[in-house]
């Protein structure tokens, strides 16, 4: 397998974390911006699109704060996908974090897959 780069986006949301979370976590969020439809047995999550689908383990979930999720196909390596929602204690500005893994000739392709689902979770939240 190849070696594959982290990458983090940071962006802005004008949503509560507890709304936000419920897009990040469960089967129905993320069937609303992330894929077709999401199914999920446990800890075992089906995400589904036209072309296929693909099988993610849930790591972790902290309430309100963040969620980690591991593609099958990385099982044994140290590649996942984690959403965290970061609260600025003054402002109370709302950031969601996304951390991800891509091959270096894939990076680029990545990171605007990203910010295409995002702009669709922003849509769906009323956030834009």
């Amino acid at each position: 397998m190849s070696l594959k780069t982290k990458f983090r986006l940071e962006i802005d949301f004008h949503a509560s974390p507890q709304l936000l979370f419920q897009y990040l976590s469960t089967p129905s969020g993320l069937s609303e911006w992330f894929a077709d439809n999401v199914n999920s047995r446990g800890e075992l999550f089906t995400f589904i699109w036209d072309d296929g689908e693909e099988q993610a383990r849930l790591l972790t979930k902290k309430p309100h704060e963040k969620v980690k999720f591991q593609w099958d196909v990385d099982e044994g390596e140290d590649y996942y996908f984690e959403f965290f929602i970061q609260v600025d204690d003054i402002t109370k500005d709302v950031s969601l974090i996304i951390t991800d893994f891509a091959e270096e000739d894939e990076l680029e392709e990545a990171k605007m897959l990203w910010e295409n689902s995002i702009g669709a979770l922003k849509q769906v939240l009323g956030s834009t």
